[in-house]
């Protein structure tokens, strides 16, 4: 999981270690619940907001959720500093409330925001207290850059959490969604460490233990 782009498949740790599919499913269950960032905040100056749908079916063909779509799409929030980190995060819905929710919360004050023409993301410059600078892409014209204003970095990371999960794990429920996001975002953070991302998961497994109480083994009673 740390020296793979895309990740690797519980079927693929089950034919290589022998175990059940079940317990390698597990083990990556565990394994990913210790890959979460939830305090991290972006300080780079510069980011880029958008949302991505995923999984269901859309009535009519590709696009945001409708009414009538069969088995809702999950609905993420992303956001990334252009050649730094990213955060995503599964939501409820794109209404202004949540999208500016997001963006207050992970992104520092007077940093330089862009965003495509989405209606939810105006006001975003108007946020009390934060500062935003606001710039926006016109994607309904069909303009995708002009200039510095583009949202393609995090629209890549859309694309490779996409064909990620495609490819190796071919789906993945809305239930464990979010950690799967957490896997790919932390591999995404530490692009640029090489074979140094195994100990930084092993350094997670540190953290948590020292949080977790000690607790000592029962003793055993002879009869």
């Amino acid at each position: 999981m740390g020296s793979t782009r895309c990740g690797i498949s519980a079927k693929q740790i089950q034919r290589e270690t022998g175990v059940t599919y079940k317990t390698a499913w597990r083990m990556f269950r565990q394994i990913r619940s210790l890959l979460s960032e939830p305090d991290m905040q972006l300080e780079g100056s510069t980011v880029e907001v958008d949302e991505m749908f995923y999984g269901g079916k859309r009535k009519g063909g590709k696009g945001r959720p409708m009414r009538g779509d069969k088995n809702a799409k999950a609905t993420v929030l992303g956001v990334v500093e252009r050649k730094g980190r990213v955060i995503c995060r599964t939501a409820v819905d794109t209404t202004s409330k949540t999208l500016h929710g997001f963006v207050k919360e992970y992104v520092l004050p007077k940093s330089t925001v862009f965003t495509d023409d989405f209606v939810s993301y105006h006001g975003l410059d108007r946020i009390d207290g934060m500062d935003y600078q606001h710039r926006r892409i016109n994607h309904s014209a069909s303009v995708y850059v002009m200039g510095d204003v583009h949202t393609q970095t995090i629209e890549g990371f859309w694309s490779l959490v996409k064909r990620g999960i495609g490819g190796v794990y071919h789906s993945v429920s809305q239930k464990y969604l979010q950690t799967y996001l957490d896997e790919y975002s932390f591999r995404y953070n530490r692009r640029a460490s090489g074979n140094l991302i195994f100990p930084a998961m092993l350094a997670k497994v540190g953290e948590k233990a020292l949080l977790k109480p000690f607790s000592p083994a029962p003793k055993i009673q002879t009869v």
